[in-house]
């Protein structure tokens, strides 16, 4: 087969090259129930003719004129099934996240004029369901999972006749490099959804661009827990198949450690949150031990501290992170399988001292940097040492160009730029300059060309002596301490900067403990003089850190830990700033009374 041309083409490509006894692998009733790269080709082949028998397609191939096919489930081998067999006879995919609240959820389908819905199980048939009477195009849902009066994905299948699944080929050629292929909504932290309309050429060039990046080497597995409909999780599944990495799904969030354990993976992707839960909890577990044990997990993670790359490093430095790597590191690996080559991280700013100290326990972290309407990589830390530099996001990906605008803005341009926001020119043209992507952050390159980004233009803010805050690196600062679990800078037209600031329970009441302050309630804690004492102390001695209109004055505790399911943050899990500053007025005007 010559050079694909979609992203449909990885299943014939891998099948005449590359089989794979488990190209995709999912748990069943406690098993991992494995699908070989052949019975792949051959449900997705079923499906898209199933869709055909219920008059789904390309229609007049353009985007408005396409059907429009929604998705909504966790990850597991049926959404990747999904989504080829879509592809490849013309209809567009649109994932959302299976967190997304009803209002929105009525938004997109209306917007998107979607005529099915794939559902993972009964909670989202149901969700789905409330809103069908308002939905005029919907025609049919779907379920993964058996659910009581729905529709089985599998019957779907069963309609798949031998002349609708011969008449596939003919209407895939028809689908070339240049045409949509997926709109993906984007809750962001403002506003209703924009759809984001990718072709295969915006996604696949990202995924021809990427793989010189990753670990080199045959026959590896990989973990896959991000959400599939977020453009990283989704572009890196597509380098998975093209390469021929095997792809087991964990079952949940809260099965990721077991799953490790038992899938062994060589890869995975995650956001920074997710890896601060795994640091926290290897420093728990570290604080637990006693004696000679317990100093030599914190001798080991204060070399870490100090590690360097690109840089000759002592040999008594060397000969030292040689023994804590036998003695320490070892064990830190094999809590993530033991295989683990690199952790490609994304989705918001990675802590820098979180990656210099994974590092040097040998695990790289290869954190990136890009947006859903850029497919998602404009730079990414490569594998190989000399391609990676702490505290960047990387340099850029092979035909990918940035440059930074007069006011500090990072503009891109390349194959990966979107196509365009569906049905919405007057959006586009907002972010378009020529060819140029205004990606709405502010960066600059260190002195290797590697791309920093120091803030979300929309999140800087003036105080009211007109001197301007950029609140994300103080934020990073200060979430390197165990006891701050989240943290918001405010001072928006205000004398001075402050801070909304949530503890690690866990860490301040072990600390409480130490001091012999019986209180456990988060309630009554964030109240006690000793611990708004100890924290007054944490502050100022990150403050020394930042020039003086920068340091946080005051700040109030929180008891509640923000989440998804209480509005503050996206289903990506990054921070809705309005939402925190309109429920937390209170606490915000007692900082400013």
């Amino acid at each position: 087969m010559n050079q694909p041309t979609r992203l449909f083409d990885c299943l014939a490509l891998k099948l005449a090259q590359h089989p794979l006894e488990d190209m995709l692998a999912g748990k069943e009733g406690g098993q991992w129930k494995k699908y070989s790269t052949a019975t792949v080709k051959d449900t997705v082949d079923r499906l898209s003719a199933g869709l055909l028998s219920i008059g789904i397609g390309a229609g007049d191939m353009t985007p408005e004129g396409r059907d429009k096919v929604a998705l909504l489930s966790k990850n597991r081998p049926e959404w990747v099934m999904v989504d080829l067999a879509v592809q490849q006879i013309g209809a567009i995919l649109t994932p959302l996240y299976p967190t997304i609240n009803v209002n929105e959820l009525e938004f997109v389908l209306g917007d998107a004029q979607a005529k099915v819905v794939f559902v993972n199980d009964q909670d989202l048939f149901l969700k789905v369901l409330s809103i069908k009477d308002r939905l005029p195009h919907l025609q049919k849902i779907y379920t993964f999972e058996h659910v009581a009066n729905a529709l089985h994905w599998k019957e779907l299948m069963a309609a798949a006749t031998p002349e609708l699944i011969a008449s596939i080929p003919s209407i895939s050629d028809k689908i070339g490099y240049e045409d949509l292929v997926t709109i993906i909504y984007t809750s962001g932290t403002t506003g209703t959804p924009k759809g984001v309309m990718l072709s295969h050429r915006n996604v696949l060039s990202n995924v021809t661009a990427s793989l010189p990046c990753f670990p080199p080497g045959e026959n590896m597995r990989a973990l896959s827990f991000l959400p599939l409909n977020h453009i990283l999780e989704r572009m890196v599944t597509y380098m998975y198949l093209f390469k021929g990495t095997a792809i087991y799904y964990a079952e949940s969030m809260d099965t990721i450690g077991d799953n490790l354990k038992e899938v062994k993976p060589h890869l995975f992707t995650t956001v920074p949150r997710l890896l601060e839960k795994v640091y926290d909890k290897i420093m728990a577990k570290g604080a637990e031990l006693t004696g000679t044990k317990k100093k030599l997990f914190f001798w080991a993670h204060g070399l870490a501290e100090k590690f360097e790359i690109n840089t000759s490093l002592s040999f008594g430095y060397r000969m030292q992170l040689a023994i804590a790597n036998k003695l320490i590191f070892s064990k830190w690996r094999e809590a993530l399988g033991g295989n683990v080559k690199a952790i490609i991280s994304g989705g918001a700013a990675c802590q820098v001292r979180l990656i210099r100290i994974f590092t040097a326990a040998g695990i790289t972290i290869m954190e990136g940097y890009g947006l859903t309407e850029t497919s998602p990589v404009i730079c990414v830390n490569r594998y190989e040492e000399d391609g990676r530099e702490f505290g960047s996001v990387g340099p850029m990906i092979s035909g990918v160009e940035v440059k930074i605008a007069e006011d500090g803005e990072i503009l891109c341009k390349g194959p990966n730029i979107m196509m365009g926001y569906y049905k919405r020119p007057d959006i586009t043209a907002e972010v378009m300059q020529g060819e140029w992507f205004s990606t709405g952050d502010i960066g600059t390159f260190s002195p290797r060309g590697f791309l920093k980004i120091t803030d979300r233009k929309k999140e800087l803010f003036k105080t009211s002596g007109g001197k301007y805050v950029a609140p994300l690196p103080i934020e990073s600062r200060l979430k390197e301490s165990i006891y701050i679990e989240q943290v918001m800078v405010i001072g928006a037209d205000r004398k001075f900067v402050s801070a909304l600031i949530v503890p690690s329970f866990p860490n301040v009441q072990e600390w409480a403990r130490q001091q012999g302050i019986p209180e456990t309630d988060p309630d009554k804690l964030i109240r006690d003089a000793r611990v708004l004492e100890h924290f007054r102390e944490l502050v100022e001695s990150f403050n020394k850190f930042f020039n003086p209109v920068e340091q946080v004055k005051k700040f109030e505790l929180l008891s509640q830990e923000w989440s998804v399911d209480s509005g503050e943050l996206t289903p990506k899990l990054s921070l809705k700033r309005k939402v925190v500053l309109e429920k937390y007025k209170e606490a915000i005007e007692r900082i400013y009374a």
